[in-house]
């Protein structure tokens, strides 16, 4: 019997598998992110590609590309962390571009700034070779699920 997409969010999310829930969204598939659980917190990774490429001339990841990785961080973690029945949904999204995005993997990872009842607050940021040298950084505020 096959399992309900709901079903199968749900226990993806229960299991605590950051991975199962990125290989879940159709978005994040497609980008190839991948996730990294053996820290203390995950990191995200997203592979560079010659489809990414938004700019060839440096050559540079597309900016897109980079929100898409951030957005998808901050919303599989809180998933995931803060044991949300469903996907958390963006109400704002501020991003800063640091640098461009050299064509190699892109890092990130996220920190629940705040977290009440409907709002989560956290902070995403977005690395290549040094973490301490951010390509970007961003503040995501997520609309969380509310108990039935």
């Amino acid at each position: 019997m096959n399992e309900s997409r709901t079903a199968a969010l749900h226990r993806v999310r229960r299991d605590r598998n950051y991975q199962g829930v990125l290989d879940y969204i159709p978005y994040t598939a497609y980008l190839g992110i991948r996730v990294d659980t053996a820290g203390p917190a995950p990191v995200y990774r997203l592979p560079a590609r010659d489809n990414l490429v938004g700019n060839t001339r440096l050559p540079a990841i597309h900016g897109g590309a980079v929100a898409a990785l951030m957005e998808a961080t901050a919303l599989v973690t809180v998933l995931v962390d803060e044991e949300q029945d469903r996907l958390p949904k963006p109400i704002d999204f501020s991003l800063d571009y640091l640098r461009s995005a050299r064509t190699e993997t892109l890092y990130a990872a996220c920190q629940v700034l705040r977290q009440g009842r409907r709002v989560a607050a956290v902070r995403v940021d977005c690395w290549q070779e040094d973490r301490e040298r951010l390509t970007a950084t961003g503040r995501v505020h997520l609309l969380l699920s509310q108990p039935d």
